[in-house]
């Protein structure tokens, strides 16, 4: 439930790139809560950073929330919401909540058809469709890797091009002159 409160105030923040465009003139949206003091925070150093690795930029709670701003102008945010969805995933510790969670994961994101499905080939599917029979921590990983490698060959160097991402990063120059 706090995953699901914590996605709508998310998706609520991101409003303003909810539409098809690059660019977004008002950052503090896709931020968290006080915006002001985290765009204080969000340092030019930490925004071009990201640039070093998709892995730098997915441990950045504001790269993530940057990249999935972006990625919803591209309608591709499931790849993301995927691979944050594996993330937290591995950290339940409930054998009962394992297999709640790996069924609903594999409804959403992985079956043919599901609301967010993400592209990924059909063995991988099916070797994760096995998986999900007995779950464990790690039944999602083929599927996730797949994932993190499409966006990282993919989504990521966009990201790095696109206008949001450059406006940002003048942004946070501009605070600092």
């Amino acid at each position: 439930e706090a995953a699901a409160t914590l996605n709508k105030g998310m998706r609520t923040r991101l409003g303003c790139l909810s539409h098809k465009s690059d660019s977004c003139s008002d950052f503090t949206a896709i931020l968290p809560d006080k915006p002001n003091r985290a765009l204080k925070r969000l340092s030019t150093e930490e925004a071009t950073r990201w640039a070093d690795s998709f892995d730098v930029l997915l441990s950045h709670k504001y790269g993530v929330a940057a990249f999935r701003a972006f990625l919803k102008t591209e309608f591709s945010e499931e790849n993301l919401e995927f691979w944050l969805a594996c993330e937290e995933f591995k950290k339940t510790r409930s054998t009962a909540k394992l297999v709640s969670k790996a069924h609903r994961i594999f409804e959403e994101f992985v079956d043919v058809q599901a609301p967010r499905e993400v592209n990924i080939d059909f063995q991988t599917r099916e070797a994760t469709r096995k998986n999900i029979q007995e779950p464990s921590l790690t039944c999602f990983d083929q599927a996730q890797g797949k994932v993190h490698s499409l966006m990282e060959k993919d989504s990521y160097p966009r990201f790095l091009r696109s206008k949001m991402y450059l406006d940002l990063l003048s942004q946070s120059q501009r605070r600092l002159s």
